[in-house]
Formats: structure tokens, sequence, C-alpha cells
């Protein structure tokens, strides 16, 4: 693909008009997407919003009605490498009789190809994963037999050991341990500080502002997006949430113009 042909190549992710639908009902209605590189950017809004669909429909998991997806300029079928997915934990099968160490590892079967086995090599990038979510002890350990905190720090294991650029999370902190939580914070700032680009599907309101820099208010529609302390408004929220005086009258929510 030359220069020419790149779609909003400066931006990490550029989404246009993307639309999908459940039967007659849209999930998601014309949505515009841009995130810039280097940002940790939440998707919020409430539930039913299509926030993961918003997730699954970019990465080709969902079939869209309408619209176009560009990583770093390119179809995504074409940066299909350079992306790293941790889905909801509900949505995993954690009964699947398989090793903390071999969940990591297959990770970079998209490198390895399915025909050819993790060597030294491979297992290396996997411990050194483990490593840094804390859960090297469990390298041996049955996945189903983890907390629910430590099969969260698994699968980010996982996406980590990608070496992506642009990683998708959704809802990495729901019902997770404290312990769990702080050290998947952890790992993001890292991975932020290290240039690469996530968005994540977050569903607590109130710590939007104190974990991400950049956020995405949807609900079917885009309502906002850019910087957190430029869309986390109280007429923002409004129009995402409605009527909600509860997180309406959420520490820190700014009122807008007269306030009403």
């Amino acid at each position: 693909m030359t220069p020419e042909h790149l779609h909003e190549p400066d931006l990490a992710i550029h989404v246009e008009d993307l639309t999908v639908s459940y039967g007659a009902k849209p999930a998601l209605w014309d949505v515009d997407l841009d995130v810039p590189p280097g940002v940790m950017a939440a998707i919020v809004g409430p539930n039913g919003a299509g926030k993961s669909t918003l997730l699954k429909a970019i990465l080709g998991l969902i079939r869209p009605t309408a619209g176009h997806v560009y990583l770093k300029g390119k179809p995504y079928r074409e940066q299909r490498r350079k992306v790293g997915y941790v889905p909801q934990r509900s949505s995993v099968d954690w009964d699947f009789p398989t090793r903390v160490i071999d969940v990591v590892t297959m990770g970079l079967y998209g490198n390895l190809g399915w025909l050819r086995r993790p060597g030294k090599r491979e297992r290396a990038q996997a411990e050194a994963a483990l490593e840094q979510v804390g859960m090297a002890e469990y390298r041996d350990r049955q996945i189903a037999q983890l907390s629910g905190g430590q099969q969260q720090r698994t699968f980010l294991a996982r996406a980590l050991v990608q070496d992506a650029d642009v990683l998708f999370l959704d809802e990495p902190m729901a019902g997770v341990d404290a312990r769990s939580e702080a050290a998947i914070l952890e790992v993001m700032r890292d991975l932020r500080s290290n240039g690469k680009t996530l968005l994540v599907v977050h569903h607590d309101l109130q710590t939007v502002r104190t974990t991400f820099d950049w956020m995405v208010l949807l609900n079917v529609r885009m309502i906002a997006q850019g910087p957190v302390d430029e869309v986390y408004t109280r007429e923002n929220l409004h129009a995402a949430y409605g009527g909600n005086v509860a997180l309406l009258d959420a520490p820190g929510v700014e009122p807008v113009g007269n306030g009403s």
C-alpha cells in the first residue's frame, strides 16, 4: 500500500461510519473513532451502549453492517500481527485443560504459524511476560485453578508476548482482586510509556479521570471522544447516561453552561 492510499496514518485507530446491527436493532450506529498513538483510552458508556461490540467489530470478531477500520493507516487485516486482545473473562472457557505457560505461549502462534512448535526462545518470552504481570510462580498451574484476577493477568501476559503496537482490552479490571487490579494497571501504564496504544472497555466511571488520558463516550452513537478532561463533562455524561443523578453528581464532574 503506497502512502497516498493510507487512511489517517498518524492515528493508531481510525474507524469510519461503523454500524453493527443485531437483527433490526442497531448495537452501534454510524460511529467514527479516532485514537492517537501512545494513549490509554477508555470506552465508557451505560449497559447496552455497544462498548464490547465496538471492540469486537474493530477486531473483525463480528461483521459490521457498514463501516471501515484502519490501524496506523492500513486495513485491520494487514495489521493483525501488531494487535493484542484481552477478552472479557466471562467469555473464556476456563475449564479447558491447559497450563498458564501454554496459554501465554499461544500468543506467539501468529508469528510461529501453527505447524512450528514453540522452542526455548518462545518459552523465554512467555516466562518474561508472566514475570511482568506477577504470575511467574503459577506457570505450571491449570488455568481452571486460578482466581479471576490471576486468569485476567494470564490473558494480559498472552497479549504482552505478542509485542503488539495496539492493545484492546475488554473490561480487564472487572471482578478482579486489588492485587490483580494494581498489577494490570501497572502493566498498562508501562505499555503506554513505551509508546503502545491501549483501547480499554472500562466499567467504572468514577476512576476514568485518574486512570486514563483519552476517553470515548458511547451510547450506540458516539457521544464524545478526546482527552479525558475535555470529554468528562456534565453535558456529555447527561447525553450518554440520561438523567442518572448519581452519576451526574459524581465528584469531579464539572457543570457546563448554566449548570442545568
